[in-house]
């Protein structure tokens, strides 16, 4: 039997997207139900280029491997992250969204949740539409979309990141900016909250 897994599927140009898919992986993993635990399995997409040749490595040099359908047919949730471009995600993390027709089709994405995250060099930079951005295909899979509830006490009191639709971050502007004390706790709530949902609905309570 397979072990249930939580894919955290993120594009990451300088790193900082990536700091919070690490940091939601740990979420995911620190939630127990019923004695229960569920893996975060961390995978990247390759950047996209203008040239009709393949400019990326099938393997990245380092960091999370490149997603594969089945990664994604396979999982038991999905986190999905991105940073912004002009309020919507990254042209990278679209192009493999789009080909995911065949996992539409079957309907294998049907009735398991979701979340988003992001990030932004500014506090007002698009994060709440690249959330929404990234959820609507997945709405279209038959996905539960799962954002943060206001019983997170960091969602009142953030003056950086941080939204009902999900985790996000302000890296500053140049980029640099380490996760605050509130996003990284609302990262990890986002990614128990996830988990915890994905055994539940596995279990049928």
């Amino acid at each position: 039997m397979n072990t249930p897994y939580i894919l955290v599927l993120f594009y990451s140009r300088y790193g900082a997207t990536e700091k919070m898919a690490q940091t939601l992986a740990r979420g995911v993993e620190q939630l127990e139900l019923n004695g229960r635990r569920i893996e975060a399995r961390l995978r990247t997409v390759p950047s996209v280029s203008a040239t009709t040749e393949a400019s990326e490595p099938q393997v990245p040099a380092s960091g999370a491997t490149y997603c594969s359908e089945d990664d994604l047919r396979h999982c038991s949730g999905l986190i999905l992250g991105s940073p912004t471009r002009f309020g919507n995600m990254a042209a990278a993390l679209k192009y493999f969204i789009d080909s995911t027709g065949a996992l539409w089709s079957s309907g294998a994405l049907i009735d398991k949740p979701f979340a988003t995250f992001t990030s932004t060099s500014s506090l007002h930079g698009g994060q709440e539409s690249t959330q929404l951005s990234m959820a609507l295909p997945l709405l279209h899979h038959g996905m539960i979309y799962c954002g943060i509830p206001y019983s997170e006490a960091a969602l009142s009191t953030t003056t950086t990141g941080g939204t009902p639709y999900g985790a996000s971050h302000v890296t500053g502007a140049e980029g640099k900016a380490p996760l605050s004390e509130d996003e990284a706790a609302l990262c990890i709530a986002l990614g128990k909250r996830v988990a915890r949902l994905a055994l539940q609905l596995d279990s049928g309570n």
